[in-house]
């Protein structure tokens, strides 16, 4: 299962509505994210605005972060929290005690300015 179904999962147990927004460029052979900086858009009747989410695994959320606070993504990330949205960078990774079973684990870090 990918990151992004796993995070679908997640996000529907937790209640949110949630639909993939990152598209897949045929010639270009490029996924493209929302605005530069969502995989998934998702909503909450008790959340205002929406919720993007970059979706990765933990070794690659500080990537994620720089790309996103980074020229030209970081003027559409500004525009997304003005407009009272939130973002959010979710890491997966299976982790556990050594030598045991290893379970895949959610590690969230909100964006809160660009």
């Amino acid at each position: 299962m990918s990151p992004t179904a796993r995070a679908l999962q997640q996000l529907r147990r937790e209640g949110w509505l949630a639909e993939v927004v990152e598209r897949f460029i045929p010639g270009a052979r490029v996924r493209r994210d929302l605005f530069g900086f969502a995989d998934i858009l998702a909503i909450k009747a008790d959340h205002p605005g929406c919720l993007g989410i970059q979706v990765t695994t933990t070794g690659h959320m500080a990537d994620r972060y720089a790309k996103m606070t980074s020229e030209p993504v970081v003027g559409r990330l500004r525009v997304w929290l003005a407009a009272s949205n939130r973002v959010e960078i979710w890491g997966w990774s299976k982790k556990g005690p050594r030598g045991g079973r290893k379970v895949w684990t959610l590690t969230r870090k909100e964006v809160a300015s660009g």
